[in-house]
């Protein structure tokens, strides 16, 4: 049997975690916990998202190269074009599709726009303001702050994607122009080993395919009107090559070679091409612009009469640049042949020219061009 005095010793000797202290360690656990598990379920997720975005991309360009990689699907297209009976094109075809020119977008408009937007914002959060009660609309700001969190988030996310696929167009334009440009340098070089009877007349119009990419394509993308037009001096390209005869081994591989090129140029012309037109489809820009206008609206209402005028200002104003900005880079990737802000620019064919001119004056070839300097056919 246990004494009263053994009790009391027992009690003093065995420590004792008082309940409120107990309670307040275990939400506190909880609460890391659920973190926890919320924070690994989301990143898994996104993780899956990012995943099926890369393969949907991935499909996307797979079928694009298989439906106009090959020169003898231009061919076909060519047949219904007046040809010379010197195998050139007299008029290049025109694209069938509607023409759409955005306007252009440059750093001094988009600094303007930010400005403008920004101005606005904080002009009607300062209206609001006037009539707003002290701690703003919500009699609970810590749940319209939580609310808040989720538009931004789910903004946050969703153009983050819009801007992932729009760079992504932008850079297989980029990669489209510049491997194109050394595919012309290596046919050129190729071109070097095929009989002599073609030899120096696919040197020239590899030269006039070049000028033209430069002086005439180019223009046309940036007024976004490229269409589906066709470079007239690859069908000439591929004319003067079927008159080729190669009888020996190098002729013969050469030969070999300089269709695998002709494949890979096509296939990079149109990577090239790809970007002239808007990537990112309407549907995408209203659901952005929506999104942008209800968390627009939705700061309004955290005008506070007690506050003052510069932390309204700063509250509203900040929102409103970053999802200006936001749209603004969106733009520009979205069109990344028209004048202005990151504008892609022929620098790698130009450059092509340049490997050509010394190239054809290293091998003797002093031919006329059958082109102008505008990559025109020569009168």
């Amino acid at each position: 049997m246990r004494t009263a005095a053994d009790v009391k010793g027992a009690a003093r000797t065995s420590p004792i975690i008082p309940k409120p202290i107990a309670v307040l360690t275990w939400l506190r656990s909880s609460r890391t916990a659920v973190t926890s598990v919320w924070y690994s379920v989301f990143m898994a997720e996104l993780g899956r998202l990012v995943r099926f975005l890369s393969e949907v991309s991935r499909l996307v360009r797979l079928v694009q190269r298989l439906d106009a990689a090959s020169v003898f699907d231009s061919l076909l297209r060519v047949l219904r074009t007046p040809i010379r009976s010197d195998g050139l094109l007299t008029d290049p075809p025109r694209g069938r599709y509607p023409t759409i020119v955005p306007p252009p977008m440059n750093l001094f408009w988009a600094i303007v726009i930010t400005t403008a937007v920004t101005s606005v914002a904080i002009a009607c959060m300062l209206l609001v303001r006037r009539r707003a009660p002290e701690g703003s609309y919500f009699a609970d700001g810590d749940r319209a702050a939580g609310v808040f969190g989720v538009l931004a988030t789910g903004y946050a996310v969703f153009a983050g994607f819009v801007i992932f696929l729009a760079f992504t167009t932008y850079d297989q334009s980029r990669n489209g122009a510049e491997t194109e440009a050394l595919v012309v340098t290596q046919q050129f070089e190729t071109a070097q080993f095929l009989p002599v009877t073609v030899r120096e007349r696919l040197s020239g119009e590899l030269a006039c395919y070049a000028r033209t990419v430069v002086y005439e394509e180019w223009p046309r993308m940036e007024a976004g009107a490229v269409g589906d037009a066709l470079n007239p001096w690859g069908v000439a390209l591929f004319r003067t090559l079927k008159i080729a005869d190669p009888k020996t081994v190098p002729e013969q591989a050469a030969y070999s070679k300089w269709l695998d090129q002709t494949s890979d140029r096509e296939e990079a012309r149109r990577d090239r091409i790809h970007g002239a037109a808007n990537v990112v489809p309407d549907s995408l820009w209203l659901v952005l612009l929506l999104s942008a206008s209800v968390i627009f609206l939705f700061m309004l209402f955290f005008a506070d009469s007690a506050e003052g005028h510069f932390t309204q200002a700063m509250l509203i104003g900040s929102v409103a640049a970053v999802l200006t900005v936001t749209l603004l880079v969106i733009r520009a990737l979205d069109t990344p042949y028209h004048p202005g802000l990151g504008q892609l620019q022929p620098t790698a064919m130009e450059r092509t020219l340049v490997v050509l001119e010394e190239g054809r004056r290293v091998v003797g070839d002093r031919s006329p061009l059958p082109c102008d300097e505008n990559g025109k056919q020569a009168p």
